[in-house]
């Protein structure tokens, strides 16, 4: 609990936390809370973020860990190991589109990629910093360099994390309030050059911005709050590693409701309790439960409202931290236990959308999500074991897997990116700073 602390304190250092955040709530929710908001940093439920997060330290050295040995089940899926990817070779398997370098966030808060938009420019992120009270965007030309400097969008220290990064519009989800955190939306339309605001006096208060995800329809869907799942009598057990062990946890539920992004009258409640919910241009994917026991995958087509259900089959003790779909897939990031020696079991789990097994990618300490709901999609993996450090790449059309860098900053930034690109980082100045990097995968 310690350690979880100090990663919550590191983050508000970090990045200025919003004006909502309720430290007490956070530390309440305990091990699963942290461990769900280390995977929404990268990637998120279904949204994409770009909270800049300071991550735990790397596990003990000693080589790759030995998953028959430490007892950590097999998944029932066809699976791959982190040692099963090809090492990549700039140029051939992937280009590398535009980098940047933050040498010193131990310092001060930094400039970041937070996405690129659907014609190729990246939103560029200053501050905000110690001298600069709120934050500047900028679209960046990878090509160039250049940048243009969009009017200032006075929010003071709020976060924001990209909704919608688009041709005509920019889009921006943030919340407002203590306990009661209500959502807002800052839209900057590219040809006005303009800013304006969006909030709902009808939406109800939600547990945090995460899991509102953008539909099809131009609305968003916001998840609200229905269920919470509780710790065991006499809390949860100790794992090997020495921290609570919330394998096999209670999912929460929460109830859908959806915005209209142009009228802030219309707000609906859509009658419908989900765990993690995703889109895709003609379906609605979500799960029973979140953040605990998955429950049954639900597809509902949005065109005829056709909706079957099944069985994902994941580990009897997985929990889902994220989740994310394309046309074809839906992708199911899960923290399923740790075992002798303190090895984790965590889970990429790929299905399709009638419930087939596709892949896991299992190991121990790594995270994964989709870096864009478009098309078939990429897959990025974190690892932060040291003999297996660095971000790898798993093509969901073709089933290549690239190892992509040999390590990764204890700083972790992400965003949206158009199909076959996709976003990581690497440590700087002895892990004090980290170099972002996008990158477009080579066919």
């Amino acid at each position: 609990m310690v350690n979880d602390l100090r990663e919550l304190l590191r983050d508000n250092v970090a990045s200025p936390p919003h004006d909502h955040l309720d430290l007490g709530a956070v530390v309440t929710g305990g091990r699963r809370r942290v461990r769900r908001r280390r995977l929404v940093a990268l990637g998120g439920t279904a949204l994409a973020t770009a909270a800049v997060v300071m991550v735990g330290p790397l596990a003990s050295l000693g080589g790759p860990p030995d998953f028959a040995a430490a007892g950590v089940p097999q998944p029932d899926a066809p699976t791959l190991r982190l040692a099963d990817a090809d090492a990549a070779a700039p140029g051939k398997d992937y280009r590398v589109l535009a980098s940047y370098t933050n040498d010193n966030l131990d310092r001060d808060n930094g400039q970041y990629f937070d996405g690129v938009t659907d014609d190729g420019l990246i939103l560029f992120r200053d501050g905000p910093r110690m001298d600069q009270l709120r934050p500047r965007f900028a679209l960046l030309d990878p090509a160039t360099g250049k940048k243009d400097w969009l009017p200032d969008l006075d929010i003071g220290q709020t976060q924001t994390w990209p909704l919608d990064l688009g041709k005509d519009r920019l889009r921006l989800l943030a919340a407002q309030g203590d306990t009661q955190v209500g959502l807002v939306v800052y839209t900057f339309d590219r040809e006005r050059r303009q800013w304006t605001e969006t909030k709902w006096p009808g939406l109800p208060a939600v547990e945090n911005p995460f899991g509102a995800v953008l539909g099809p329809d131009d609305r968003i869907y916001v998840p609200v709050p229905n269920t919470q799942g509780q710790p065991p009598e006499g809390g949860w057990p100790t794992g090997p590693d020495g921290e609570a062990d919330d394998a096999d946890a209670e999912g929460s539920t929460y109830r859908l409701w959806s915005a209209s992004l142009t009228d802030p009258s219309d707000v609906r409640d859509e009658g419908l309790i989900v765990g993690s919910v995703a889109f895709t241009d003609h379906s609605m994917v979500w799960t029973d439960s979140s953040n605990g026991a998955s429950g049954r995958v639900h597809v509902r087509d949005l065109e005829t409202g056709a909706e079957h259900a099944f069985d994902p089959r994941s580990g009897n003790k997985c929990n889902l931290l994220s989740f994310g779909a394309t046309d074809d897939r839906i992708v199911m990031g899960q923290y399923c236990g740790t075992y002798d020696d303190g090895v984790r079991d965590d889970r990429v789990q790929v299905l399709d959308s009638e419930g087939h097994q596709v892949v896991t990618l299992q190991g121990s300490d790594v995270e994964g999500a989709l870096t864009s709901d478009a098309g078939a999609g990429l897959l990025t993996v974190t690892s932060r074991q040291p003999d297996s450090a660095g971000t790898y790449l798993y093509d969901l059309d073709s089933g290549r897997f690239l190892r992509i860098s040999d390590g990764v900053s204890s700083w972790t930034t992400s965003g949206p990116t158009p199909e076959g690109q996709f976003l990581w980082n690497t440590p700087e100045n002895r892990g004090r700073g980290m170099t972002q990097h996008l990158g477009e995968l080579v066919d």
